[in-house]
């Protein structure tokens, strides 16, 4: 961290210390003189994680912002003790956020006007670039009960993902004392709430300057400490004194959350170039990707009771056919992937850490979750892309093509798994008369665009919302993954984007899925691999799969062992 933050958290420090005697003392639940140092990468840039959603943000935003409840494989997993959503209305379709009694950690509550802000921010109020702009008619503006701390927001049609649609990324009272100047942090809220009910685009203007700007840390900048402010478990204590100095943050003395920290103090500080090296010495939690170099090192930790938890970091291996020249037809890229059996490229890819990589069926949800077992079953990837009794080189020639046809399989020469891969890929092809042509690439991303290959082994992210979904998998999407198209996969995006049940939800992501497989344009092969290695003295860290399921999402859990 450079220097300029040290200014930041010292003043926070002084905050936190002044307001000790009008909040609560800690919660029962910690234990004193308690530290768990996590060897962490990130760097905190922004106490506003919906404008700058980096990782290093939205690590820290997990431990210091309230939610309505997280994201946990693919499934909604509210916190009630934060407040409540639920549907009041099917048409038009209504959504109920309310707030129980949390506080900010100067003492201010969390209540409707934090809501209306976090809406605000999310149906566009504020664009971070004047040419985002569009002509779009403008949301409703909810309504607001003061009182109550809830908000009703009437949407223009059903969204999939009602519960999580509203944050609260930052507290109104500051970004309203920082817009208008207004010291009083109640007036300073319904600043806010006035702005938004009228549509005072002067005012609404300098609340976006301060909501894409004002949290910012940037180079000449010196943040007040309310920048800081926390309505979660945790707050900001230090942020170090240089460059990669890392974090320590300590319990929220304002939180009252049904899960309350057990430990005195969490320290994120750089994990070096020896991370497993550090763990059970200078380090409590490391993580680390899984490599040849590694193994023997992480087994010996195994062995010495260090816990090592295996997740994937949302991503999927698979290997991707282009729909054009030699793999122009069905039948050829069918007969193409049965020529390839998947547990094999993953065995070779993954090398001695094989069994980390968890096997999968699906392009579009990630093992280990709920929907993946039902597009798992019902996609009909097993009876279409499977194994099968039909000989490779006979379905080959039925295919139409002559032994010893040429196909240019695209992959990054610098990623162990895809040099294994492709490997076991080029055995087994030649084995059903294909002759599998090296197209490996040390840029691979350049390559990849440029569309000169056939088939290519890649990582690619597991899609985790509708718009996700069409921007890899639908007509026009931002993201192609192999450009094929089809006009009923773009019905069920759409109707996906709008179903409101996480049962009907799944069955169709299955049907999506189908229309993958149909097209016989993707073979997943497994999902990427993340390791997690705690010290024996150090308990409760639960790690979660994909993106966007931070480690220190979890940090209430953690404890250190007596």
């Amino acid at each position: 961290m450079r220097g300029r933050r040290r200014v930041a958290a010292l003043t926070a420090g002084a905050l936190v210390v002044g307001l000790t005697a009008c909040t609560p003392a800690l919660p029962e639940t910690v234990v004193q003189g308690t530290t768990v140092v996590v060897g962490w990468s990130g760097e905190f840039t922004s106490a506003n994680a919906a404008v700058s959603p980096t990782t290093g943000n939205i690590d820290i935003a997990a431990m210091t912002r309230g939610r309505f409840g997280d994201v946990v494989d693919g499934d909604f997993v509210p916190d009630e003790g934060f407040g409540t959503v639920e549907i009041v209305s099917d048409d038009p379709f209504t959504v109920r956020y309310d707030v129980t009694e949390p506080a900010w950690s100067d003492g201010i509550p969390l209540d409707a006007a934090d809501l209306l802000l976090g809406w605000a921010g999310a149906a566009g109020y504020f664009p971070q670039a004047e040419d985002s702009e569009t002509d779009a008619v403008a949301p409703k503006v909810p309504v607001v009960d003061e009182f109550a701390r809830s908000m009703d927001v009437t949407f223009a049609q059903p969204i999939d993902d009602w519960q999580s649609a509203v944050t609260v990324p930052v507290p109104a009272h500051v970004l309203g004392a920082l817009a208008f100047g207004i010291d009083d942090p109640m007036e300073a809220k319904q600043a806010v709430i006035t702005a938004i009910r009228t549509s005072d685009d002067a005012a609404i203007e300098e609340m976006g300057a301060v909501w894409n700007e004002g949290f910012e840390f940037g180079e000449d900048a010196e943040p007040a400490g309310e920048l800081l402010l926390s309505s979660g478990p945790f707050l900001v204590d230090s942020a170090g004194s240089g460059e990669g100095e890392g974090m320590v943050l300590v319990p929220n003395p304002a939180y009252r959350g049904p899960v309350t920290p057990q430990v005195a103090r969490v320290e994120l500080v750089p994990p070096g170039d020896d991370p497993l090296g550090l763990v059970g010495a200078e380090l409590d939690v490391v993580q680390v990707s899984p490599t040849a170099a590694n193994h023997d090192a992480v087994r010996e930790l195994e062995r010495k009771d260090f816990t090592v938890n295996t997740t994937n970091d949302g991503t999927v291996w698979a290997m991707l056919l282009k729909p054009a020249g030699v793999f122009s037809g069905v039948p050829a890229r069918t007969a193409f992937i049965h020529a390839v059996p998947q547990r094999d490229l993953t065995d070779r890819g993954g090398g001695a850490w094989a069994a980390s990589f968890a096997p999968t069926t699906s392009m579009i949800t990630a093992p280990g979750s709920s929907a993946y077992d039902v597009v798992n079953e019902d996609s009909g990837f097993l009876q279409t892309l499977g194994a099968t009794d039909t000989e490779p080189d006979l379905e080959r020639e039925h295919a139409g093509f002559a032994p010893g046809t040429s196909v240019c399989v695209l992959y990054d020469r610098g990623s162990e798994f895809a040099v294994g891969a492709f490997a076991a890929m080029r055995e087994a092809a030649a084995e059903a008369g294909w002759n599998v042509v090296d197209c490996g690439a040390d840029d691979f991303g350049a390559a990849f665009e440029q569309r000169g290959w056939d088939a290519a082994i890649t990582r690619v992210p597991i899609p985790r919302t509708p718009e996700q979904i069409a921007a890899q998998w639908g007509s026009g999407g931002a993201e192609p993954i192999t450009g094929q198209t089809d006009p009923d996969r773009d019905a069920l995006i759409a109707q996906l984007a709008q179903t409101t049940d996480v049962y009907e939800a799944r069955e169709i992501q299955a049907q999506i899925e189908a229309t993958i497989v149909r097209a016989a344009v993707a073979l997943p092969l497994a999902a990427n691999p993340v390791l997690t290695v705690v010290d024996r003295g150090t308990t409760g860290v639960a790690t979660r799969n994909g993106t966007m399921a931070t480690l220190t999402s979890g940090a209430t859990q953690w404890a250190v062992v007596p």
